[in-house]
């Protein structure tokens, strides 16, 4: 304890709690066999490293031990890879996106059910799940109070300690207190006593700056110095930069049909490569005072802020690169009055999206010729990460947009299908489909309108023949969606 003594005190503010401080392998004896357990964490941000390690090794040595983990979305690869690697993880709520827990779902060694993110924490209180034994959380300190301050995301820790029974909290040394201040707690009641959310401007603080939890919740304490495994953003390729284009001249063409102001509507975006890139397309936005209400905050939010572009933006997580990283702890003080992180309940509320008038972009693994999507299982089969907040935002945005590349595997398969081999969102909540091709605006037209649309503005051309092709012998056949169900997945049956 000597070396961290310099730390209790700010960290840990009530004295009392501090006789529960102990190491990770004490800690870690908490977790039972059969325990339903709720960990911090939303894209891998915030998640709790050192206790689940601890875990792990405790079921290498040979103890039986096997959990239902529920998370905000993804975490790192020390809670999901490790765990899933000792075989320590018997079911998994609501999304992933680590490799070795992936392969375990697709094998049918982890029970997996893929969730809208805005829902998990109000059915959770709801008790549709059973009951929640163990929170672990991350947190940059503990209040005098015995309240939590998380680090960097919120996603469903707060109703995860509502709910648990006993409370492990993982102080993490790597994350700056300089995040206390940044969060906006807040737990809407549950029917019948539900009221509105009062977020009317995207700035709007509703909550708290610390999860409740109270010093009797507490069992443990540990300090950790494992930082985020942050991962590193692919630079902008030339695809990603002309779908970027692409949506830019969409919102121009809205902004001067007036269906759109000239600052935009508030922004939502989904996480990676692509939606970062897109983000960073709003650089050349001839207008300044953008707003972000939407789940992740990535580095193109940070370029935006620092380029004066952007005025606010609210999330639920920082999932920076490690650059990113870099940038955002050294200019905390900066970014303090201009951000905010909520419950992935609130930042992915339909209620609040739809007040807002969000404009939502998310990036999909096919489209089909009727504008449905596919965000979810690879060859309609294969669980990839899983649906998100995509759902959440698509549904109730003021315009929701899916940009898609148009192949994959070095053009050899087309993302723009006959008919999606699963669908994760259907027609009627898709507005816009952007490709590198260009933009099929689908609103206000019949699906055999949206099938000529997709295919001459998104598909690649090398498909488009094809494409076309089967629509005109679809079409023979009639039906107000024309297909040729005998033929929509025989390639893919044929590939397999």
């Amino acid at each position: 304890m000597g070396e961290l003594s310099c730390d209790v005190e700010s960290r840990v503010r009530n004295a009392s709690l501090r006789s529960r401080i102990m190491s990770p392998q004490e800690a870690a004896k908490i977790v039972k066999d059969g325990m339903c357990v709720g960990c911090s964490g939303f894209t891998p941000s915030g998640y709790p490293k050192a206790v689940p390690l601890a875990v792990a090794e405790r079921v290498r040595k040979g103890e039986r031990l096997q959990i239902t983990l529920w998370t905000g979305a993804s975490v790192g690869p020390e809670l999901d890879g490790e765990l899933t690697e000792a075989g320590a993880i018997l079911r998994r709520f609501p999304y992933q996106t680590e490799e070795r827990i992936r392969k375990a779902i697709n094998e049918g060694r982890v029970s997996f059910q893929d969730l809208h993110l805005s829902m998990t924490a109000q059915n959770m209180r709801y008790g549709f799940y059973g009951n929640m034994d163990l929170a672990i959380v991350e947190a940059v300190a503990v209040t005098e109070e015995g309240h939590l301050i998380p680090s960097t995301s919120v996603g469903n820790s707060p109703t995860f300690v509502k709910k648990a029974k006993e409370v492990i909290v993982e102080i993490n040394l790597t994350q700056p207190l300089e995040l206390e201040g940044l969060h906006d707690i807040h737990i809407p009641d549950d029917p019948p006593n539900r009221k509105p959310i009062p977020i009317v401007k995207v700035g709007d603080r509703v909550g708290t700056p610390y999860i409740e939890c109270g010093t009797d919740k507490i069992a443990a304490i540990v300090f950790c110095d494992i930082p985020d495994k942050q991962r590193p953003l692919s630079s902008i390729d030339e695809t990603s930069g002309r779908m970027a284009q692409n949506l830019l001249d969409l919102l121009d063409l809205e902004v001067k049909a007036a269906r759109l102001p000239k600052k935009l509507l508030p922004l939502q975006s989904g996480v990676g490569s692509v939606a970062n890139a897109v983000m960073a397309g709003l650089m050349e936005w001839p207008a300044d005072g953008l707003l972000v209400y939407t789940e992740v905050i990535q580095d193109s939010v940070l370029d935006l802020f620092d380029a004066g572009k952007l005025d606010f933006a609210s999330g639920t997580s920082f999932t920076p690169s490690p650059q990113g990283a870099q940038r955002l702890y050294s200019n905390l003080t900066g970014y303090r009055n201009k951000v905010l992180l909520r419950p992935q309940e609130i930042s992915n509320h339909p209620e609040v999206i739809r007040r807002l008038g969000v404009i939502s972009m998310n990036t999909a693994i096919e489209v089909d010729i009727y504008g449905h999507v596919n965000s979810t299982m690879v060859s309609g089969t294969r669980m990839m990460n899983g649906i998100g907040g995509s759902g959440d935002f698509a549904r109730n945005a003021y315009l929701s947009i899916f940009l898609c590349p148009s192949t994959a595997k070095g053009d050899a398969v087309s993302r723009v299908v006959p008919f999606c081999s699963h669908v994760d969102h259907t027609e009627h909540d898709v507005d816009v489909v952007v490709t590198e091709y260009g933009v099929a605006d689908l609103r206000g037209l019949s699906p055999r309108e949206r099938a000529r649309q997709i295919v001459e503005k998104c598909a690649h051309p090398d498909y488009r023949p094809l494409l076309e092709d089967y629509m005109r012998r679809a079409e023979s056949k009639g039906g107000h969606e024309p297909h040729l169900l005998d033929e929509c997945f025989s390639k893919r049956l044929r590939e397999k």
